[in-house]
């Protein structure tokens, strides 16, 4: 029964904590110029992050170690050292578009001066990140998250053509420059590195052993998937409310629209409040990952089970991370524009984190029986062919299309 319970915990963290600013912004979008016909690319997405996840709790399980470090072990100090600094750059750029979406967000709902709210964001979050502890930061964020739950309904509520819907799914192409850099985008969006680098450092945080493979196992599968059937019913709330005529949700507020056409204002409340918590829990996440990542690789003692004082270089990674966010954001930068840089540049950085995660989890001198089998091989490889064509075409495609305005 308890672990019947801490695989549901983890289902709701994931399903709130699933959908970051990337997933607001690339599922809108695309729902808005496409309508159904990149739903594909949701599950897609979600199979990779899936697959690699996975690999990642089972490599942070059975090593006792987060992959990170597993990487710089045994993959030495060059290949490891060209990940962290990528990993770095793309982690703080991610977190300073969090930072100003969650910002965007409060403004929406207390109409003050966003300069005023970016300070606001950055200090609650450090105070919430300071003084919760783990287990408690991946619930307050994943459980509010899943507000944003009312997509699901208002995407039922809407009464889209569900045929349409399902044709959406099966993978189909344009001969148009912008609708691949979409499918970039909403791949790349579900799939970003950061995500992988806490969920197998949350591994060894929650203190997962062996016995806890089936969890690990669960909670990717499960929690990803779930959170997939909401990415989806973005784009199909999007497609109802934005298609026909012809909005181009650039504001972030204007996203919470399509729940707002449901169920007025309460749908329209629900929506910034699931906005505002899955956008805050990414930022901790951003954080927590880039400080992951840089303590790791140092060899410092890291882990929020510490106490500050005995994790201080982790600590002071992690504040210094919020701290730059905020002054990215203050120069007036536009969130949803430094999003998109975000997505593009984490899509062109995968193979980097995937690449050493497939190696380590298919080496059985290293993971012994809990090495990948022909199926987690099969898919990892699949993945990564898929990774290697959609990160080398991410640049060229956001200059032809600049950024997805034309």
């Amino acid at each position: 029964m308890k672990k019947v319970f801490q695989v549901a915990l983890g289902i709701i963290a994931a399903i709130g904590g699933f959908v970051d600013i990337g997933e607001l912004v690339f599922d809108t979008q695309a729902g808005a110029d496409y309508r159904y016909q990149l739903l594909w690319a949701v599950p897609v997405g979600v199979v990779g992050i899936v697959v690699f996840a996975e690999m990642t709790g089972r490599v942070a399980t059975v090593s006792g170690r987060p992959v990170f470090d597993v990487v710089r072990m045994r993959m030495g100090l060059s290949v490891g050292l060209v990940t962290l600094v990528a990993s770095l750059l793309i982690n703080l750029i991610t977190l300073a578009a969090e930072v100003g979406g969650a910002a965007l967000v409060l403004q929406l709902l207390f109409d003050v001066n966003v300069s005023t709210l970016i300070l606001v964001s950055v200090v609650s979050l450090l105070l919430i990140v300071y003084f919760v502890p783990f287990g408690g930061i991946e619930r307050i964020f994943g459980y509010l998250g899943c507000a944003l739950l009312v997509y699901v309904a208002a995407a039922i509520h809407l009464k889209p053509n569900w045929h349409q819907v399902a044709k959406g799914l099966v993978p189909s192409w344009q001969p148009s420059a912008l609708y691949a850099y979409f499918v970039v985008g909403v791949i790349g969006a579900a799939m970003v590195p950061y995500e992988v680098y806490f969920y197998s450092s949350g591994a060894i945080e929650n203190r997962w052993s062996i016995k806890d493979l089936g969890l690990n196992r669960a909670n990717a599968v499960l929690g990803f998937t779930l959170g997939g059937i909401l990415s989806i019913a973005l784009i199909v709330v999007a497609g109802e409310v934005f298609f026909t005529p012809q909005i181009q949700p650039g504001y972030l507020g204007t996203t919470a629209l399509g729940a707002q056409q449901a169920y007025g204002e309460a749908g329209l409340l629900l929506a910034l409040l699931g906005m505002l918590f899955a956008v805050g829990g990414a930022a901790v996440e951003c954080a927590f990952s880039g400080a992951y990542t840089l303590a790791q690789f140092a060899g410092w003692e890291w882990g929020k089970y510490r106490r500050p004082r005995d994790a201080p270089r982790f600590t002071f990674a992690w504040v210094a991370f919020f701290a730059m966010a905020f002054v990215i954001v203050e120069t007036g930068v536009d969130p949803v524009l430094l999003t998109e840089y975000a997505v593009i540049l984490s899509v062109v950085a995968l193979p980097l984190t995937y690449l050493p995660v497939l190696l380590i989890a298919r080496d059985r001198t290293f993971m012994g029986d809990h090495a990948n089998g022909f199926l987690a091989n099969a898919f990892g490889w699949l993945y990564f062919a898929i990774i290697l064509v959609v990160s080398l075409a991410a640049i060229p495609l956001m200059l032809i299309t600049d950024g997805g305005a034309s």
